[in-house]
Parts: structure tokens; sequence; C-alpha cells
């Protein structure tokens, strides 16, 4: 089992302690046990139980524990937790706002086991007859259940991709000699996937066997000597397609999609008197293939420059592919530092020094150290004094390191009024301040703009971190104007923030992309909490990518000098 799969299981376990009402240490312990193997840097399935209980948290009963997930793909304990509640009961929690301690309330007090009782209670108004459940919160659960519906089916990019390497790895083990290749909107670099999809170029047919006994099936969909379909545990659908060598380009192409994109490709192709399908591009006056093994050759006898899979949806790609004008867009090896990183000085999991490592181990040149400020009270959040005193040892610290420079900075809440939380005179002593909102996330656009421009505004700003606030499959983002803000920064000089985090990636591809249009420059930023989380700047990358943009677009591509000297602080 991958990290993510192991971590599922014992988040879910802190959670029905909680929703038990069991003791608070032992929920916590789950939970730091879930977010320490979600961010390890290694696959936990190949430790042995002794080599886990070197991780923080996780003693000789976690790694037991672990273990038993890994061999078994559960835990008895978590099995005998599950017992105790309806199946369904877990449903609950994946809803934005429903936290353990209100489905305890709605278990026990209600008898709410579904979505179903859920929604059903809440238009009946009986949620108002409980304690702390007024109409603001029904309100809120009715959004939560409608965007459940909206995001139905859909998974984060991570957990997508998480689920075709263990696939892969999967079938390889039993048929080494083919090449699997992962396609459709996962290739592309989506926010959220769908189906995992993969191709096995050059493998038998004894491969479907291999694919329906992978570990974690629940039911098989389909299953026929050349295609395979099942749904997996978590709800996933993956699907396995054989393809001959000599299709392999073209079996790519068509099934990375988008399919706006191969319509036009397609209709491009009937221009020139051929024909394309996921066998190849033939010539319709005598169907001899002109193309199909390399998915090069296939843009290239239709006249156009190779298009990068994140281009692939119909946005003006085909145009400029005819042109050989599309950018070189930025790749994770381009960024140099990242600006946006927090130590357990407030919510982090790893001293100043650990994380400098893991920013130094990720190949990073330079790390900003941005710990919350005071107004996140739950986080710790840093007061003047602490924020100064921090600065110092960050500063200290940097100077001692060899290969990476550490430079001082804050994540800076942005009241409801658009001002700071910290006092100017103290943020002018830093070196970057990344400017962001927590809290009063439900105003009207008019007001959230008007807040947003604000802090624009003021001079010790020099990056907005994840603008919109939305996260992914849970909730949307805030109501903006976001043209206005877009021209408001790119004229202060302030950059925006592409977080990496897999449930955050804001701002998304088309929004970077209209800010860079209109003269933004941009971050892609970590928002790392652990050592280990450095590795989610793959995500952002895919996102910048998505977005058309090519290296110089995005500032921490920069040396540190420049990058420093490029921040709005220190523009003239």
């Amino acid at each position: 089992m991958d990290n993510q799969a192991i971590a599922r299981v014992l988040a879910e376990i802190g959670d029905l302690l909680e929703i038990k009402g069991e003791n608070p240490f032992k929920i916590r312990a789950y939970r730091t046990a879930a977010e320490t193997v979600a961010s390890a840097a290694v696959a936990l399935a190949a430790l042995p139980a002794a080599g886990l209980q070197k991780l923080p948290g996780i003693g000789k009963d976690l790694a037991g524990k672990i273990r038993e997930i890994v061999e078994t793909g559960d835990a008895q304990y978590h099995r005998d937790l599950v017992a105790e509640f309806p199946p369904t009961i877990l449903d609950l929690l994946h809803l934005q706002g429903v936290g353990p301690k209100t489905v305890q309330l709605l278990y026990l007090s209600l008898n709410i086991r579904t979505i179903e009782d859920l929604e059903q209670a809440t238009r009946a108004g009986r949620l108002r007859e409980l304690r702390g459940m007024g109409a603001r919160k029904e309100a809120l659960i009715l959004k939560a259940l409608e965007e459940r519906r909206q995001y139905a089916g859909r998974h984060l990019l991570a957990d997508a991709h998480e689920t075709a390497l263990a696939i892969v790895g999967w079938l390889r083990e039993h048929e080494p000699g083919a090449e699997y290749i992962p396609v459709g909107s996962l290739r592309r670099g989506c926010e959220t996937c769908g189906d995992v999809d993969v191709l096995a170029v050059g493998g038998t047919a004894a491969l479907m066997d291999v694919f329906t006994s992978f570990g974690g099936v629940e039911r098989p969909l389909g299953r026929g000597d050349t295609k395979s379909s099942m749904r997996l545990g978590g709800g996933f659908q993956a699907d396995l397609r054989l393809v001959a060598s000599e299709s392999r380009g073209a079996a790519m192409q068509y099934f990375t999609g988008s399919k706006p994109h191969n319509i036009a490709l397609r209709d491009r192709a009937i221009q020139r008197g051929y024909t394309l399908n996921e066998y190849g591009l033939y010539r319709v006056s005598d169907n001899e293939r002109v193309a199909g093994e390399r998915e090069e050759d296939v843009y290239e006898a239709l006249g156009l420059q190779f298009v990068p899979p994140e281009l692939r949806e119909n946005r003006g790609e085909i145009e400029r592919a005819i042109e050989h004008a599309l950018p070189r867009l930025v790749e994770l090896a381009d960024l140099r530092g990242d600006i946006h990183a927090h130590t357990d000085a407030t919510d982090g999991r790893d001293s100043l020094e650990r994380m400098a490592a893991g920013a130094a181990a990720a190949g990073l040149s330079y790390l900003a150290i941005t710990d919350h400020s005071k107004a996140l009270a739950m986080a710790n959040g840093l007061d003047e004094a602490r924020v100064l005193d921090q600065a110092r040892t960050v500063r200290e610290c940097s100077r001692h390191l060899d290969h990476l420079t550490l430079l001082a900075g804050i994540e800076c809440d942005i009241r409801m009024d658009g001002t700071l939380d910290l006092a100017t005179d103290c943020l002018a002593q830093l070196d970057l301040v990344v400017a962001s909102i927590h809290s009063g996330v439900n105003l009207d656009q008019a007001q959230m703009t008007k807040r947003i421009l604000r802090a624009i505004e003021s001079p010790v700003v020099d990056i907005i971190g994840h603008l919109t606030g939305r996260l992914l499959l849970q909730r949307e983002g805030y109501r903006l104007d976001l043209e206005r803000i877009f021209d408001a920064a790119a004229a202060c000089g302030v950059a925006l923030e592409i977080n990496s985090q897999v449930d955050r990636l804001d701002l998304n591809d088309v929004r970077a992309k209209l800010a860079h249009d209109r003269g933004v420059k941009l971050v892609v930023s970590s928002d790392s909490h652990s050592h280990a989380g450095f590795g989610v700047l793959r995500w952002g990358t895919l996102v910048a990518r998505r977005a058309w943009l090519e290296p110089a677009d995005v500032l921490n591509t920069l040396p540190v000098e420049q990058f420093v000297r490029s921040l709005r602080r220190n523009r003239r």
C-alpha cells in the first residue's frame, strides 16, 4: 500500500475515536501518525516495524498497526471501530464543515446515519433543535451537500497519481517487459481526476487477469481481451488498455485527451487528407499509416509543434502549435526556492533546522520561513516580538548553511477590513511578507475584493497567498472581482501565489493564466508544514504549466539575489 492509503486508515481511526468521545490524546496520536505517514519521504510499506518507530510520533503500537495495514489492507482495530457505527457514518465526515463532534451530535441526537438522513433532517429544520446548530450552520450544511453532488466522482490529482502508481507497480511485478503509461486527465495534470486510465504497451492478454486481481478492487466493471475496468475502494474507476507498440504514440495522444483538443486535432487531420484514431494517423487515399509509434510524430505529420499534455484543453494551443510558438513551460527543476513554509514555531511539525534540511534535500537553494501571524491563535501565531525574534534566528541559521539561504518572512493574516495583522514597522524589517486570508470567508464580492485590494496596496506586502481560498472537492473560493485584483497586483508589483497543497492548487490554471496575461508575476510555493512536504511543489508546477507559464513568469525560478530584488519591497 502507498503512504496515502495507510494515512487514510489512521486518520479514519482518529475520526472514529472522536465520534466515540475517546481520550483526546489518543485521538491526536492517530491524527499525528496519519500526517507523519502522508508526508513521509520514503515508502513506508518497505520499512519494518523497527524502522517505522524511528519516525516522529510512531511508537511500537502504531508501528504494528501500520505493518498490519500494509500486509492486510486494513487494521483489525479500524474494523472494530467501523463495526460500532453504521458503515455510512464516515461519509458525513467528508462534508465541508462537518467534523467528528458534529457527526457525534447528529448520530446520537437524531440518529442520522447517512448523507440522505442528513439532508432530510436539515431541510425539515430538525437540526435547529440541537444546541449550537442554528440557521447559519444549517445553511452551511446544505451548501456542503450541494457541493458534494457537484464533486461526485472526482478525486484529487495527487490521490489519482498514487492510485495509478500502485496499479502500475502491481502490473510491472507480473509483466515487467511491458511499458505502462497513465493517461487521461492525470497525464494532463488536471487538478481533479475521474477515472484512472493506464496503457500497457506491448503487454499480453494475461495482464487482464493480473489487473482485475489488484488489491483494493471492490468489483469488476468489465473484462475484455484488450480493455478491462474495475471499481476500486475510495470510488476510483480504473481502466487498463493493451496497446501494440506501433500504436503507442497515437494511443497516448488519443487517451490523454482532452476531448475538445482531440476533436480539433481530428478536424485538422481530415482537412489534410488523414484520419486519426487511437491506432495511428492514416492517409485516406491509400489507408497507409503515416504516424503512430511516437506521439511527437503524430503532431509533426499534422504540421504542428508538439503540444505538451498540460496544454491540451483547446484553449488556443492548436493555433500556437501551427505557428510553432508554444511557450517553453516551466519545470519543477526550474524552481530554485520555496517562499511559503511553516515551522513548529506555529503550526508546522518540524524545527527550523529540519525544514532547512528538507528544502536542501529537495534541491532548493533558498527557503522563506513564513510562519503564521498572531490572528491565527489556533496555530500559535506570532506577535511582533516573536516575529522579530524568529527573523534573527532564521538569519543566524542561514549564515551557517553552505548550500541554502533562508529568508525571514511571515504569512500575515489579512483582517476583515483589509489591514494587516502585524504592525507595518515590524513587517518592514522582514525579507518578505505573504499576506493571506484564513477567516471571515463569507463576505460578499464587493467586501472581499475591497479587503484584498487594501492588502495589496500596503507597501510591506510582497505576495498574496492562496488568493481565492478554495478547497478542492470541499468548498468554492471567495467571491472576488479577479480582474480588479490582478490589475492592482500588477500595478503594485505584488506577486500572486500558486499554492501547491493538493487540496488548494490556488490559483488554479485558468486564473493563473489570466493573472499572467494582465501582467502579474507568480510564485509556486509548497506551504509545507514538514521537512518532507516540499514534494508537493510538483503539483503547483503542473498548475503553472497548465497556465502556460514559462520560467521567467515565476519569480522563484530566479537565483536568490535576483528573487529578493524582484520583491515589491525592493523594487525601485
